[in-house]
């Protein structure tokens, strides 16, 4: 995203916790001014905090940082979502910026219909890594969307990692449970890892150390690589060795049933807070 694009355009954001943060520093370093960004932030903390570090304007009052704003980011709780955005409503009428929403299970037609019509709104679930400025984010407009809005919000959202278009809307839950909630997983077999070595005699300082970068290096060669996971993790399997016993046991436990049945768990889990905190709020 070149900086001349980036300076055209104000943006709000409402809410700047974790991600909100992790998405204004991005912009930031992409090249958008401090001065053309808002927060609306209800924890006095965080506007002191953010106001501190990266000269952004702050307020506790939503309805003063959207005005004027071409672009507003969405950053709170998905239960907050409905009563948050209803009362930017009648700001929203003015102006029609884009309204991006990274707020998980919330559909595109309950925020249109908080918002008012004439808004257009795409949504967007970027994951944890955002904050190191390795996120995955997936991204869903409506059909209609001018193609300038959608490179905004594509390039909003690139400034903190890689970015994927679905078409589906429904295929955001997927996106979800797989990027979204993913890190959660790979940590989670980290710490299993680094358990299992501790009860083989390993100290958990040094098992820790060694499972971390594992970790991070199996990333980097993923990234790096043609995107070929089968290949990749043929490559490290020697037919007879220490590799192949391990995913041998791997399969023996239906590793495969067990993370289809995580990631279907993650999915549906999804689908139910778009019914609790969008159409049943309206």
């Amino acid at each position: 995203m070149g900086n001349n694009h980036l300076v055209n355009h104000t943006a709000a954001f409402i809410g700047g916790g974790n991600m909100g943060g992790a998405l204004i520093r991005g912009l930031i370093a992409k090249g958008l001014p401090p001065g053309s960004i808002s927060v609306g932030e209800a924890v006095q903390a965080r506007r002191i905090a953010l106001a501190d570090e990266l000269g952004v304007h702050v307020s506790a009052d939503n309805r003063e940082v959207v005005e004027g704003a071409d672009l507003v980011v969405l950053a709170v709780k998905p239960q907050d979502m409905a009563t948050t955005v209803r009362t930017l409503a009648s700001v929203l009428a003015q102006r029609r910026p884009l309204v991006l929403s990274i707020a998980a299970g919330i559909r595109v037609a309950d925020i249109q219909g908080w918002c008012g019509p004439g808004i257009a709104v795409v949504r967007a679930m970027p994951n944890r890594p955002a904050l190191n400025n390795a996120g995955a984010t997936g991204l869903y407009a409506p059909a209609g969307l001018a193609p300038e809005q959608r490179k905004l919000a594509e390039d909003t959202l690139a400034a903190v990692g890689t970015t994927v278009w679905v078409t589906e809307e429904d295929a955001l839950d997927v996106v979800t449970a797989l990027s979204g909630s993913g890190p959660a997983y790979f940590f989670l077999l980290a710490e299993l890892m680094t358990d299992a070595a501790v009860n083989l005699g390993l100290t958990r300082e040094s098992a820790q150390e060694l499972a971390i970068q594992t970790l991070y290096g199996s990333g980097r060669m993923a990234r790096d690589s043609d995107g070929d996971l089968a290949r990749l993790r043929a490559e490290v399997t020697s037919k007879g060795g220490t590799t192949e016993a391990a995913l041998r046991a791997f399969d023996a436990s239906n590793l495969r049933g067990i993370v289809a049945a995580a990631l279907k768990a993650a999915t549906d889990r999804g689908r139910e807070m778009a019914q609790a905190f969008g159409k049943s709020t309206t």
